[in-house]
């Protein structure tokens, strides 16, 4: 009797769960891009990752209806990794797919997200813009006097001298800090490459603004590191200009794919924690500490991680 009263609650949590996945897949499928659409994507928030953007932009940069892309930034930026991953498919799609890019905003477009929109063939921004932030930094901290207060000892075994460098339980040696600089001196020099190739400035004239500093959008139209000012919809019919569209087109967003049964019980897709409320606790705490993490990048360059010890 309990077996089949549990069966019965499993089976009534699964129908539950299904109905949630299982019928937006099948009416998604459905759904078709127009002959002439602009496709539209979103980057939004701190750069952890691509996969958001990435994943629609290499599947609808192949469809023939797609005959223009415009990506809509609010990121203040992130890592260097993925923000160049970014930036070099945003250019594949323009060179390889033949695909005018357009990317636009309104409200933040620096450091990692800057790097990614050098990529496109226009960048329109918002007068206010916040624009550019071209740099790259590491930061570490140095925790030795507060463990000693705390009669806390810590150390490490490595395999080398360099393995565990930026440790925080010790003063960074002058060999780690010239090491650190050398890195970061060679990624800097690629993102004023990628500047200076997307908007046709001289490596000379993008490194007399790269040092961190954010412009207005109206200010960087002025010195070069935005076409023109401008709101989503201007960036739409800029893109089917460029695209030879004219006025005759409509813009198509990928539609948002419904987690699956594997991923709400995981809890690894955003839309886990409406349809699982248990989750929402750990949305709360990821939520907030992107918030963190992106007041804490708002205004610095491009940032260079240290590797994990």
């Amino acid at each position: 009797m309990m077996l089949l009263v549990l069966l019965l609650v499993f089976g009534g949590i699964l129908t539950l769960i299904l109905s949630f996945t299982v019928k937006p897949f099948f009416k998604e499928r459905g759904l078709t891009v127009g002959s002439k659409s602009i496709l539209h994507l979103q980057l939004n928030g701190v750069i952890m990752d691509g996969k958001k953007l990435l994943k629609p932009l290499l599947k609808y940069r192949e469809d023939n209806s797609i005959k223009a892309i415009v990506i809509e930034i609010n990121s203040p930026g992130g890592v260097v990794g993925p923000s160049q991953e970014i930036y070099e498919e945003i250019r594949r799609a323009r060179e390889e797919f033949k695909k005018p890019v357009v990317a636009v905003s309104t409200s933040v477009m620096a450091s990692g997200a800057y790097y990614a929109a050098v990529g496109a063939d226009k960048i329109m921004v918002a007068p206010g813009t916040m624009v550019g932030s071209i740099g790259v930094i590491m930061e570490f901290t140095n925790l030795e006097k507060l463990y000693d207060w705390a009669k806390v000892s810590r150390f490490s075994i490595s395999t080398g001298k360099y393995k565990d460098s930026g440790a925080e339980y010790r003063p960074m040696r002058d060999d780690e800090r010239a090491l650190f600089q050398d890195m970061i001196n060679d990624v800097y020099e690629q993102f004023v490459e990628a500047v200076a190739e997307g908007r046709e400035m001289k490596p000379e004239a993008v490194k007399e603004y790269a040092d961190g500093r954010v412009f207005t959008g109206r200010k960087a139209v002025e010195l070069g590191f935005a076409d023109d000012v401008g709101t989503l919809e201007d960036a739409f019919d800029l893109a089917a200009e460029l695209s030879g569209l004219g006025d005759d087109y409509e813009v198509f967003e990928p539609p948002k794919v419904r987690p699956g049964l594997w991923d709400l019980l995981q809890g690894g897709e955003d839309d886990a924690t409406t349809m699982m409320p248990w989750k929402t606790a750990d949305a709360k705490v990821d939520a907030a500490l992107n918030s963190l993490l992106r007041l804490e990048l708002a205004n610095k360059p491009l940032l260079l991680m240290p590797g994990v010890h």
